[in-house]
């Protein structure tokens, strides 16, 4: 979803994704509520893949995958080729493999070290920006029908 969202708008600075899958063709028979087989639907399975729009990707990414994920729609592969996709392209993106995991992590020191990623990941993609702040609007706007 982060990569999808990353690829398809301009909303996010930033994007940390976890246990992703980002090339729907590895999964050709199906995923979430998609029904039709790849063969059926190619033009979905595309469109739903952030591999294949990986140039479009501008903001900084980090990707954190468990190197046990058994989940055939996660195998620790998806996160592999989607970082060396955007590395390839001259992405800024970082890639974190947690050893003995699986698709949730579970250990301590697992959870302690995402927990610390994600920290210094924010800490220097949003903290540190020095962009100008977006004007936020906090009343109502009324509409005059003309």
């Amino acid at each position: 979803m982060v990569a999808n969202l990353l690829a398809h708008t301009d909303l996010f600075k930033t994007g940390i994704a976890r246990s992703g899958a980002y090339n729907r063709t590895l999964t050709p028979f199906g995923f979430q509520g998609e029904e039709r087989d790849f063969w059926q639907a190619q033009s979905v399975y595309a469109n739903m893949s952030p591999f294949f729009h990986a140039e479009k990707i501008n903001e900084p990414m980090l990707m954190i995958h468990g190197q046990e994920d058994p989940n055939s729609g996660t195998f620790p592969m998806q996160s592999e080729r989607m970082y060396a996709a955007l590395k390839g392209l001259g992405k800024d993106a970082r890639l974190v493999m947690l050893p003995y995991e699986a698709h949730g992590y579970r250990a301590r020191k697992s959870l302690l070290h995402v927990l610390w990623e994600q920290e210094q990941w924010l800490d220097k993609y949003l903290l540190n920006d020095t962009a100008e702040p977006v004007e936020v609007i906090t009343e109502p706007v009324v509409s005059t029908g003309q």
